[in-house]
């Protein structure tokens, strides 16, 4: 990809998580325009919308997208209420949230943002 393109894996997640991701990517959209900036976005399934595609919380292929990403856009996962029989470790908090951060080295600072773990 040109320098100018940006790879970003978009992970709406659940609740809230689509309806925010669609105003995410019309700002993206909007940076990109202001800036001469052209983003590959791939959305993905995370949370429940992975366990409904895939049997699981971060589905393999959607791990595999974030680590082929420039960066990754992260709605919110997790239904309090919905099908309380599955182990918390399999839950989309757990399985796939703290996977997520684990996996890419983040931890949360403040509201909604993520930064690199501290060294």
């Amino acid at each position: 990809m040109s320098s100018n393109t940006y790879r970003i894996a978009a992970l709406a997640g659940d609740g809230i998580g689509p309806e925010v991701m669609r105003e995410a990517l019309s700002v993206l959209r909007a940076v990109g325009e202001k800036f001469s900036l052209k983003f590959d976005v791939t959305e993905a399934p995370v949370g429940w919308a992975g366990i409904d595609a895939a049997g699981k919380a971060l589905p393999d292929a959607t791990l595999e997208l974030c680590r082929r990403s420039d960066s990754i856009l992260f709605g919110s996962v997790g239904l309090p209420d919905r099908d309380p029989t599955i182990p918390k470790e399999q839950r989309p908090e757990r399985a796939a949230l703290l996977r997520i951060r684990k996996e890419f080295g983040l931890f949360a600072q403040g509201p909604g943002s993520c930064l690199p773990a501290a060294p």
